[in-house]
């Protein structure tokens, strides 16, 4: 799939440059195009130092987290809700605490750096499977709310931003928690449906509606306020919310009496290992979308679908962003590069790059994850994952526009 969508852009740019030529007249657009590559190799070496730092910065501070047993007592907190979401897992299992810790690293933001946990945490859940080559039902509950992005306090987001000039980098954050809240919330819901899963159980209705009635009461209060009342308290809950975690793994650390710095180091190692191999990828994408842009194709597209809109009676600033949600489900590097580019296109603070962020933020690459996680342990019978995993990508993606139009409009 990524090798045809990679493929298929550059096609699509040589044909569309070769329309502006031959039947416009544009001759410059073969300039563009030429420029366009060598403007986006050089961005992505400047996002990859920013990279580098984040995820070796963030692996660190969750190494240190993990040794100081705030993981394991985390997994043990949830043991209760996930006896109930995947009985066929025994309590006291080490896939509980691989999730835990996937979704941990998940919910910091650290995609790269939750795939290998995830993958660990996929093979543990095969050592149950009965059926080797189909999905278990734990299997997809793990994979769809992986897919769901549950990102409650997203850093890559914010680094990117903070690449690209963003006045307050974390602005969206507020925004990406409210919209991830919805895709996982449809996601849980369409598995258990599928499962028949007991969510009426007391222990699974008081984590749940706990949760409902936290974010309910958490909307209502920001209904209540203006629009620069809300942007002002999501800037300041993102770098709040931040730092207070770091603080609370230090803490956590000493009080273990951890070697707290060497932690760190090994941690940051692992980080660095993750992130290495990722220039090369970054580099396609982001120049395969370079000259996507560049020959007008992206362009016509997106007069197209605001052309419906409009016709529709419909506000059309979302469209700019749309981009980056119909290519997150199969590549979350093109996605990344699209997202950034709308950046570069219409500025880091513009309602579609806002959105835009809010959406890699709040959605997943679910075609890549069920290759690689499902492929992972040779499973060949998805079930109604992918169906399950898609509603999720979909929530996402609606609450992410009526959440933006209601912070940033």
């Amino acid at each position: 799939m990524l090798n045809i969508l990679w493929l298929g852009f550059f096609l699509i740019a040589a044909a569309a440059a070769l329309f502006r030529w031959l039947v416009l007249g544009d001759a410059d657009v073969f300039a563009r195009l030429i420029a366009s590559l060598f403007d986006m190799a050089d961005l992505s070496v400047k996002l990859m130092l920013l990279l580098f730092g984040t995820l070796t910065l963030w692996m660190g501070f969750l190494k240190i987290a993990e040794s100081a047993g705030l993981v394991a007592g985390l997994a043990r907190l949830l043991g209760p809700l996930f006896r109930r979401l995947m009985p066929e897992v025994p309590a006291g299992h080490p896939a509980l605490g691989l999730i835990t810790l996937n979704f941990a690293a998940n919910a910091l933001g650290l995609d790269n750096a939750a795939t290998p946990i995830g993958l660990r945490a996929m093979h543990a859940l095969q050592t149950l499977n009965p059926e080797p080559k189909a999905a278990s039902n734990a299997q997809i509950l793990f994979l769809v709310l992986n897919s769901s992005s549950l990102t409650l306090l997203p850093v890559t987001i914010f680094m990117y931003r903070a690449q690209q000039g963003a006045a307050d980098p974390t602005l969206v954050f507020l925004p990406i928690l409210l919209a991830t809240s919805a895709s996982t919330l449809v996601g849980l819901l369409s598995v258990a449906f599928m499962q028949r899963l007991r969510l009426h159980d007391p222990v699974v209705l008081a984590w749940l509606g706990s949760g409902a009635l936290l974010l309910g009461g958490f909307m209502a209060l920001l209904a209540s306020m203006s629009a620069a009342a809300v942007a002002a308290l999501s800037s300041l809950l993102g770098n709040l919310v931040l730092f207070g975690i770091l603080i609370v793994f230090l803490a956590a650390g000493a009080w273990k009496r951890i070697p707290v710095y060497e932690r760190f180091i090994e941690g940051a190692r692992d980080g660095f290992d993750v992130c290495k191999g990722l220039l090369p990828y970054l580099v396609a994408m982001l120049c395969a979308v370079g000259v996507l842009r560049a020959s007008g194709a992206l362009d016509v597209l997106l007069d197209g679908i605001r052309w419906l809109v409009h016709a529709g009676g419909l506000d059309t600033r979302f469209v700019d962003a749309l981009p980056t949600a119909l290519v997150k489900p199969f590549s979350g590097s093109a996605a990344r590069a699209l997202m950034i580019e709308t950046m570069q296109h219409s500025g880091p603070d513009s309602f579609p790059a806002l959105l835009a962020a809010t959406v890699q933020g709040s959605t997943e690459t679910t075609f890549y994850v069920l290759a690689v996680y499902f492929g992972a342990v040779g499973i060949q019978r998805a079930r109604h994952a992918v169906g399950c995993a898609l509603l999720a990508d979909l929530a996402g993606v609606l609450a992410s526009i009526g959440v933006c139009y209601w912070f940033f409009a």
